[in-house]
């Protein structure tokens, strides 16, 4: 078993699989625009994971299956039928439903929405899978490709936290790639935590004039807002805040009955996370227990209601580990200098459950994502060193076996 990745791209195997990824790079460009073209919107992803669950049959794969929470996954079996190398990339866009998402192609770059995020990655696997059967590669350990739901936005990983909870290969996975984003460099080995809540203050109501005095949600969320702007927060590790969404009221002369708005907290250490977790949830409090002594509370008191929408663990991959090292190789090998980073992906949760993983970019160059004028270029030669860099990665994680 051979993790070295000069050897493994030096072997015939390996050649004849770039060379495949290159003689099939066209028909990776048309997979790209298939599956942009099938909307994925969140929550609603159902229609693109029956697509690529057909493609996954038409490789090959073993047990090719939607799960309980319809993730697509299929099996390259290795030798070893014991740990597992996932390869992933999440079916789901950012977009609504109704999004326009009829790809136009403009010389080498792709515009629509979704189709760098994370469609491109979704192809790639495709690509990598037609790339190591045409290579005669085999591996130690089996690969598992998923194709998942649920990382976007309210998602909340839903569909790799399923993976690691309730899917049958939960105990075998021993590393973990998500294929997500575009440039190869960045190298994603920390994951940034995050806690998201909708906060909302109620009270009894009443008219304008009529009720005036009567205890106003509205200022308990202006109070808790203004507290919250002064939370301090460190540099490293980053860290952030913010009241991102509000609504409520009936009527401009009614005094309002719910008010509330929805936060997001982030951090990349568990530790600060968690404190900034707490200073918020002070805040609430005063903030009710300021307006219910200032007002009157005849009619009722001011209460609130705090329902957490998200939770993103935190979490870490150490650089000494084998996948960290493969990739690292594997980016330099093709001529680009890695730039380890943090961010919220899928790899948050196999990084909280102790499990190496990282976010590896599948190549090329693009913009805008989560806008509808999100694009890509897809010209072959650095869209090739991208996906070159993660096969190359992803065999040296699996073990490489010699022919």
């Amino acid at each position: 078993m051979i993790h070295d990745t000069d050897t493994i791209r030096a072997s015939a195997q390996f050649q004849k699989a770039t060379d495949d990824l290159r003689a099939g790079h066209d028909r990776f460009v048309g997979e790209i625009i298939t599956l942009t073209e099938i909307p994925s919107p969140p929550f609603k992803e159902e229609k693109r994971a029956a697509a690529y669950e057909e493609m996954f049959r038409a490789l090959g794969l073993e047990d090719v299956q939607r799960d309980g929470i319809g993730n697509v996954t299929g099996l390259r079996r290795g030798r070893g039928n014991g740990p597992i190398v996932v390869a992933a990339a999440h079916l789901d866009t950012v977009f609504p439903e109704g999004t326009y998402v009829k790809v136009r192609r403009e010389g080498t770059k792709l515009f629509a929405p979704g189709v760098g995020d994370d469609t491109r990655g979704l192809a790639t696997l495709l690509a990598f899978i037609r790339a190591l059967d045409a290579g005669g590669i085999e591996t130690e350990q089996d690969i598992l490709f998923v194709g998942d739901v649920g990382e976007e936005g309210k998602g909340d990983l839903r569909g790799v936290r399923y993976l690691f909870t309730e899917n049958a290969y939960r105990e075998r996975i021993a590393s973990f790639f998500t294929f997500d984003g575009i440039e190869t460099q960045d190298l994603v080995t920390a994951g940034v935590g995050s806690y998201r809540y909708k906060v909302a203050f109620k009270g009894p109501g009443g008219h304008s004039l009529g009720a005036f005095g009567t205890v106003n949600p509205a200022y308990a969320l202006g109070s808790f807002l203004v507290g919250m702007s002064k939370i301090e927060v460190p540099g490293d590790p980053r860290s952030s805040y913010c009241a991102s969404t509000f609504s409520g009221g009936t009527s401009v002369n009614a005094i309002p009955e719910e008010v509330w708005t929805e936060i997001d907290l982030r951090s990349e250490s568990a530790e600060v996370l968690n404190r900034v977790d707490g200073e918020v949830k002070a805040l609430i409090e005063a903030a009710v227990a300021g307006e219910n002594a200032r007002g009157d509370s005849t009619n009722g008191k001011i209460s609130v209601e705090l329902t957490q929408i998200g939770n993103r663990p935190a979490g870490t991959t150490a650089h000494n580990t084998t996948i960290v090292e493969a990739s690292v190789a594997a980016i330099k090998a093709y001529g680009f200098e890695p730039a380890f980073s943090a961010s919220s992906t899928d790899a948050n949760i196999p990084m909280a459950h102790g499990v190496p993983a990282v976010k590896f970019s599948h190549g090329g160059a693009g913009g805008r994502a989560h806008t509808v004028d999100e694009w890509i270029d897809v010209e072959p030669e650095l869209s090739l060193r991208g996906l070159n860099a993660g096969l190359l990665a992803l065999v040296a994680t699996a073990g490489f076996v010699e022919g």
